[in-house]
């Protein structure tokens, strides 16, 4: 069996974001990193005068989903104004990188995911570009698969 060992590219992918495995085009994808803090400790019994460190709590940056707006199709919104009172629709996202064969190369599974603003676009009477919305999502975490 031969692999492949080649740099991936980022321009073929597939968003699955609603729980009937609905896939949804999108011309754009941010966001995805993770980062820890560390926090610095040190015994008071230490003799060094230094402090060791340890990893801290994992922060998930926010993740941006761009698209062409369409006529017949309000989703973003829709999903936004499910935001009331403490409640908020939330959605299990699946982001996966394909392949020349359109098979999964890389995926990224966010939990929890629920939008915390919504961007209709811009609107220019002298430019005649694509009208691009955007929804930002935040979520609670999510895991990689290669392969």
């Amino acid at each position: 069996m031969a692999t492949n060992n080649y740099p991936l590219t980022g321009f073929h992918f597939t968003v699955k974001w609603s729980d009937d495995d609905e896939n949804v085009s999108f011309s754009e994808v941010s966001g995805l990193s993770v980062s820890t803090t560390p926090i610095e400790y040190r015994e008071g019994a230490n003799k060094e005068y230094t402090t060791f460190k340890m990893p801290g709590l994992k922060k998930y940056d926010n993740v941006t989903l761009k698209r062409g707006s369409m006529a017949t199709d309000n989703g973003f919104y829709e999903w936004f104004n499910t935001i009331a009172n403490n409640t908020v629709e939330r959605r299990d996202i699946t982001i996966s990188l394909l392949n020349e064969t359109h098979e999964p190369v890389v995926t990224w599974s966010l939990k929890n995911a629920f939008p915390i603003k919504y961007d209709g676009g811009s609107l220019n009477a002298s430019d005649g570009q694509v009208l691009v919305e955007s929804v930002e999502l935040a979520y609670e975490s999510f895991t990689v698969t290669r392969g």
